[in-house]
């Protein structure tokens, strides 16, 4: 049966750090639903919430208040099996490629299937391949990161979390790096995951070349998502 749920669904969420006289909120009744293959962009200020509410989703943090529905799983009260379950659906690129030094560009993108288990990691060579590839470094899969570009590196981070076909993709500025053809090759890439097979992506980033690539653009301030135009 074809998915008839939003790939996230936000309601109503809200977060805070510290304790005590030093807890200090920063999500304040955050709305927001994302329908499946869209390609988002989150944009706002620093400290405007953007990266605090990537993580959320991410399940790399519990959601406090409100609802948080991850391809229709809810995420608030979710035990840690079901966090588990979540985050090996999602793809992650970040800013900083975390790149491994001492392996490989294959290497370092196998290791975006070894969360998969024995069987995903069966046919790795030929997935992290076809990725790299992809990627437009089919002739550096056995450079080490320090014999790299900047930009060969987080092209290398950005197969490493396609490499395990996940559902959605976070990605917290992930052209940053890249000039400008290579930053609009991975854009359309994700857009084009998008119609082929539905893969959703949430992105952060202030770089105004793919701005009109995006179906919608979100915007944030102070913890708070503004209206759409």
């Amino acid at each position: 049966m074809a998915q008839t749920y939003p790939s996230i669904q936000i309601k109503g969420l809200n977060h805070w750090f510290g304790e005590g006289e030093a807890r200090k909120q920063v999500l304040f009744n955050i709305d927001l639903t994302i329908e499946t293959g869209q390609l988002v962009i989150l944009m706002g200020a620093s400290g405007s919430g953007k990266t605090t509410l990537l993580t959320l989703i991410g399940c790399l943090r519990v959601i406090q208040d409100g609802s948080a529905l991850l391809m229709g799983h809810e995420l608030q009260g979710a035990d840690e099996a079901l966090m588990i379950q979540s985050r090996k659906r999602l793809g992650f690129i970040f800013q900083a490629h975390n790149l491994h030094e001492s392996l490989t560009a294959m290497q370092n993108v196998r290791m975006g299937l070894e969360v998969h288990g024995p069987i995903a990691m069966r046919d790795w060579r030929s997935a992290a391949s076809r990725c790299l590839i992809l990627m437009g470094l089919q002739d550096r899969m056995d450079y080490l990161p320090g014999n790299l570009s900047g930009g060969q590196k987080q092209r290398v981070a950005v197969a490493r979390a396609l490499v395990g076909n996940p559902d959605v993709i976070l990605a917290d500025e992930p052209t940053a790096a890249l000039d400008k053809d290579s930053g609009y090759e991975v854009v359309a890439l994700l857009k084009r995951l998008g119609k082929k097979r539905g893969t959703t992506t949430l992105m952060v980033t202030h770089d105004p070349r793919i701005m009109d690539m995006a179906d919608r653009i979100i915007t944030m301030e102070d913890g708070r998502i503004l209206p759409e135009t």
